[in-house]
């Protein structure tokens, strides 16, 4: 059965019609019963195509990862709610959008999925729409009070709410809400979209001792030396007194600046400057401002 929907813009019908074509390799035995769509572009008809999983070709040069773990929440999703978004391929059978789909497809045990092809895109288009398809859907927002009203009705009804995408911890944030401080929440604080800075030489080298201050940690490691504690007590406060050092971090970004490729990435790994937020998530620092941030709630609802 052929199933056709009104086109999507007012375009001419381009000759030669995707939807007439045949002998595209990877077809299924499922082509004869495609349904159409309306097309996207300058085309007024698209055709959903069944292919086969090992005949789609994933962009070597695609730059979105897919753990595990989001695979399988999306493999979840297709057996729940069926393969609702058709993977986006060119003339070729290559992946433009739907790389995470193909492979929770395949994770399923899926033999082919619905494509729609996109063979009026330029190669530079292509391209660009490996990266926008991902990048557009980043810049949306929530607005959080109606997403709660929707997930506790969902989960009044015992939807399981683990197929939706959010994990526990976020959940957990969404029903018990933020706390405000001032104009705006905690948790605003801490998603505000930042960028990198660039580090570059301003001035004169620094010496190491301009980039901290750390008078009151000697002064307190001195107390606790003279102090009548036992020897695993004494580390535990010495290491404790760490924390009273002050960085000056405007002359650590100058020094990072004068600095050889090893220090910089010393300097990174100990969080003293952060250019790559991405290795600042991987190496715990991002987690650590959520722990703190999770505290100073629980110490304010305590209150």
């Amino acid at each position: 059965m052929r199933i056709e929907a009104p086109p999507i813009a007012s375009f001419p019908a381009r000759m030669g019609s995707i939807a007439q074509r045949v002998g595209r390799p990877g077809l299924s035995p499922r082509e004869p019963g495609q349904s159409t769509l309306g097309e996207l572009g300058d085309m007024t008809k698209a055709k959903i195509e069944y292919i086969k999983t090992d005949a789609l070709i994933p962009y070597a040069r695609n730059s979105r990862t897919h753990s595990e773990q989001q695979v399988a929440q999306i493999a979840a999703s297709i057996r729940e709610f069926g393969f609702t978004n058709p993977v986006l391929i060119d003339a070729e059978n290559g992946i433009i959008a739907g790389h995470g789909r193909v492979m929770a497809a395949q994770k399923l045990g899926r033999k082919d999925v619905p494509c729609l092809r996109l063979d009026h895109l330029t190669d530079a288009q292509k391209r660009a729409y490996v990266i926008a398809d991902n990048k557009l859907a980043l810049n949306a927002g929530w607005d959080d009070e109606m997403l709660r009203i929707e997930l506790d009705e969902l989960k009044a009804v015992d939807f399981d709410l683990s197929l939706i995408g959010f994990d526990d911890d976020e959940l957990r944030d969404i029903f018990n809400g933020s706390d405000e401080t001032g104009s705006e929440s905690l948790s605003e604080n801490y998603s505000r979209k930042i960028t990198a800075p660039i580090y570059e030489i301003t001035g004169e080298k620094p010496k190491t001792g301009d980039l901290y201050n750390d008078e009151k940690t000697l002064l307190l490691k001195a107390e606790i030396e003279q102090a009548d504690l036992p020897d695993d007590v004494k580390r535990f406060l010495t290491l404790a007194a760490d924390r009273h050092t002050v960085f000056n971090f405007k002359n650590i970004a100058e020094f990072y600046a004068h600095s050889d490729i090893e220090t910089q990435q010393l300097m990174e790994q100990s969080a003293l400057v952060i250019v790559d937020f991405d290795k600042a998530i991987e190496n715990g620092f991002v987690k650590l401002a959520s722990g703190m941030m999770k505290q100073v709630k629980a110490i304010k609802n305590d209150q």
